[in-house]
């Protein structure tokens, strides 16, 4: 299953009705909330995994201990891991995680007192579409996992730039592009909040994230 898979497929559907209904939130954003944050935790995964051999232990451990992929046959799972799910943000994110929530709120329309919640349902469901790549993948240790999350970025870019047509693979395509493309800072969270949620960075005017949210949700001017 591809990252494109995920936020369209049923799992990312499933969770996204389930958010909607407990939070009152177009179920349209949900899905558009995923396609950001799904590659924003993979890419910081990679990077902390590639940077600290402990780390990447730690995420393998995590991985075949309560990620084994099982979710995303029963995606009702989520409401009910969503403190475990805002652990594993507080633990990828860590004192940024402020700035990731205002970030996503502002592109998404979510609310502040709203997207952290949501994006707690949501981590699980990623965490678990990981797992099941690296059962796949026969990754059995940390020293791997760089490269197998480096693979499932590289492979939703690809079928999102050869299907440019729908606007979730235009938000998706973005995301990573704007990954890739920023590395000065050397923090793959900040590079994708700055290039394509428009986080501060005055050089960055192509509407970003902002304008393709609004085409999917028709939220635009």
């Amino acid at each position: 299953m591809n990252l494109i898979d995920l936020i369209t497929g049923n799992a990312g559907n499933q969770v996204a009705s389930q958010a909607e209904n407990k939070f009152g939130i177009d179920k349209n954003q949900i899905i558009a909330l995923l396609a950001v944050a799904a590659p924003l935790v993979i890419s910081y995964l990679r990077k902390k995994s590639q940077d600290d051999p402990n780390e990447a232990e730690a995420l393998n451990s995590a991985l075949d201990k309560d990620h084994d992929g099982s979710i995303l046959d029963n995606p009702a799972q989520v409401e009910a891991r969503q403190q475990e799910g805002s652990s594993i943000l507080d633990h990828i994110f860590g004192g940024q995680k402020p700035q990731v929530e205002n970030q996503l709120s502002q592109n998404t329309g979510i609310s502040m007192d709203k997207i952290g919640p949501v994006l707690a349902m949501l981590a699980p469901l990623i965490m678990g579409y990981i797992g099941k790549e690296k059962q796949t993948s026969g990754v059995n240790s940390g020293g791997g996992l760089g490269d197998l999350l480096g693979g499932i970025l590289g492979g939703a870019q690809n079928q999102a730039q050869s299907q440019p047509s729908n606007p979730l693979n235009d938000i998706l395509g973005s995301v990573l592009g704007g990954g890739s493309q920023q590395s000065s800072s050397g923090n793959p969270l900040n590079d994708i909040l700055g290039s394509v949620l428009g986080g501060g960075n005055s050089g960055q005017q192509q509407g970003g994230l902002g304008g393709l949210l609004g085409s999917i949700l028709g939220g635009g001017k």
